[in-house]
């Protein structure tokens, strides 16, 4: 592919890592949906389905496709493409996708039993479950790895590239646990539910705002050259910024509406009674 006579990486990479972690939740899945479906066809959605399998495609493609090499080498702007599929909307799509008791049976007996009798793991579970505990996680990933010597730490270092996608997965996976409960715990109100998701569209708003009032902040891309598109250094930078403005506007700015909605309408029939 070539933009002004330069040509723009088109590498796919097929990490192995990626897709046999791609190939195990679609399996798990597919299990789960069976056992299901063979229990009482309601209980599993085809809607959830595509949802869960759309969500393991996007996380898949954003490190294996070209948008992996671009985000490397040249953009900023493709970087941040990759950390929002990565850290955001691929675990939205995964955390909708498990709606319902679909997400008790992710796990087969043989596996389920001994971790839920393990001690251990049930601890860590209700520990990062915590609504303050999830908030955390999520927001240090998504600070932390903005910080512009960890963020080129990250990109030096392949094992510390794949420690920073790993974080944000599971900070993502956390948030939205919260906020679209997919187990019905009830840990939050939909008023905190909302309260939640603002908060974090809130904290990545401002993440955003530094990276437009700010000068080049990563030596790794203001050395980069021959950027495609004819981005200079201070366009792909903005154009970063309000890349992660506007994804986080379309995902958490609807959840916070519904959530809230639906706080109101609780409230309402309360008071009516």
């Amino acid at each position: 592919m070539l933009d002004n006579g330069r040509v723009i990486p088109r590498t796919w990479s097929w990490d192995p890592v990626a897709l046999v972690a791609a190939g195990l939740a679609v399996a798990l899945y597919a299990q789960a949906f069976v056992r299901l479906r063979r229990r009482n066809p309601q209980l599993a959605g085809v809607g959830n389905a595509l949802l869960f399998l759309a969500g393991v495609a996007i996380a898949t493609l954003a490190v294996i496709s070209p948008l992996d090499a671009l985000a490397e080498d040249t953009l900023l702007s493709a970087h941040m493409a990759q950390h929002l599929l990565i850290g955001d909307l691929a675990p939205l799509l995964l955390v909708l996708g498990v709606r319902g008791p679909i997400a008790v049976f992710l796990l087969p007996p043989q596996a389920l039993r001994p971790l839920a009798h393990n001690r251990a793991v049930r601890a860590t579970l209700d520990f990062l479950l915590r609504p303050v505990v999830s908030f955390t996680v999520w927001a240090i990933a998504l600070g932390a790895w903005h910080v512009p010597a960890a963020y080129d730490l990250a990109l030096d270092h392949a094992a510390i590239h794949v420690l920073e996608h790993a974080s944000l997965f599971l900070g993502g996976l956390l948030l939205w646990i919260q906020i679209v409960d997919p187990a019905r715990r009830h840990r939050l109100s939909p008023g905190r539910r909302a309260a939640f998701a603002a908060t974090a569209l809130v904290a990545g708003m401002g993440l955003s705002e530094v990276l437009l009032v700010s000068g080049p902040l990563y030596p790794h891309y203001a050395d980069a050259v021959d950027r495609p598109f004819g981005l200079t250094y201070r366009s792909d930078q903005d154009r970063a910024a309000l890349l992660m403005m506007a994804e986080q506007i379309a995902t958490l700015g609807p959840a916070a509406a519904l959530l809230l909605w639906s706080h109101v309408e609780t409230v309402e029939r309360e008071l009516a009674t």
